[in-house]
């Protein structure tokens, strides 16, 4: 599957968006991909996720589960676990943290691929590797279905991207005037609150 077999997904489902947004990261960009309308269809998030299973597999083999940050990477990262025969966890918060809970245990020495849906700086995949290697197991990757930095992000590991895309995106104190002169939407979920 090439970048512009996923962008067809994400354009077909509604999820390839212009205008002005804070991401999760923080910083501001004139794209969004909201990546829950493309996993709301089955059919689109198994091409998608079977995909990226054979990418991962033939990289580095079977991994022995498969984690996803939680809430946005659980969708693909079950699809893609299912895909490769082998269970599919997620860490979650806990007191601003990363956390294994609701009785996941990773063995000591499993090896682990972990999922996220869309990376920008790679913030989330380093915050969720915490709990794994505390754990014992041994990350061999961050796979994503789209790489907004073009590969720039910093994971610390090997990235395996389904698509790479060089979108733009600013720090607060560097929007260009044409972006900020739009209303600004905060559209993903890591700084809601409960």
């Amino acid at each position: 599957m090439t970048t512009d077999d996923v962008l067809d997904e994400f354009r077909a489902a509604g999820a390839l968006r212009e205008g002005h947004f804070i991401l999760a990261s923080g910083r501001h960009s004139p794209i969004f991909l909201q990546k829950n309308l493309v996993f709301q269809y089955p059919e689109r998030t198994a091409r998608l996720c079977r995909a990226l299973a054979e990418k991962i597999e033939a990289r580095f083999g079977k991994p022995d589960v498969i984690v996803s940050p939680a809430v946005g990477a659980i969708i693909p990262g079950y699809e893609t676990a299912r895909w490769m025969g082998v269970p599919a966890m997620y860490v979650e918060r806990e007191d601003g943290a990363f956390r294994l809970r609701r009785a996941f245990q990773i063995a000591p020495g499993a090896r682990v691929v972990v999922i996220e849906d869309v990376i920008t700086t790679g913030g989330s995949f380093r915050e969720a590797i915490e709990p794994i290697e505390a754990a014992g197991g041994v990350v061999l990757c961050c796979a994503c279905i789209v790489d907004r930095s073009a590969g720039r992000a910093d994971v610390g590991f090997p990235l395996v991207a389904l698509a790479t895309l060089d979108v733009p995106s600013y720090a607060p104190g560097e929007i260009p005037p044409d972006l900020a002169a739009l209303p600004a939407e905060e559209p993903g979920s890591k700084r809601l609150r409960g």
